[in-house]
């Protein structure tokens, strides 16, 4: 029972720390919102937690490398962050929400990993970022437009 307590917890922890930057982006009236920030978090979780199962199982049976599925979110995860950035003429939108994605996957593995600090201490930062260095920003490129 203890096992299955763990694995809730962690899925929880994800659910919880994805919905934090899912949130933001959800308010931003963003493509990739609180669904998809969960979705792809919850998933990497699984699939890092599903690697260390393996890896549990078949230790003593062959050489098996855990990090090696943790490569696979990443590679998949940069199509799916690629598929969010839209070019038009000058302009590139979806990068800030490629980038949290991107961010969520490894909050997703961090969790999965037993890496909790760094999960919560990530999605603290993302989150503050999101907010409050947007107003920055804004007064950035007012200040370069005026000159």
């Amino acid at each position: 029972m203890g096992e299955i307590m763990t694995i809730t917890m962690k899925i929880l922890l994800a659910v919880i720390l994805s919905s934090f930057i899912g949130i933001e982006r959800e308010f931003r009236q963003k493509g990739a919102g609180l669904r998809t920030h969960i979705l792809v978090c919850v998933g990497s979780t699984l699939i890092v937690l599903t690697s260390l199962h393996l890896f549990d199982i078949y230790k003593d049976v062959t050489i098996v490398d855990p990090t090696r599925m943790v490569t696979g979110i990443v590679t998949g995860i940069g199509f799916l962050c690629a598929g969010s950035i839209i070019r038009a003429g000058n302009q590139v939108s979806g990068l800030t929400t490629a980038a949290t994605l991107w961010i969520v996957s490894g909050v997703g593995i961090a969790v999965g990993s037993g890496d909790y600090a760094g999960a919560v201490i990530v999605s603290i930062i993302v989150f503050i970022v999101l907010t409050f260095v947007r107003s920055i920003e804004i007064r950035i490129n007012k200040s370069i437009t005026k000159e």
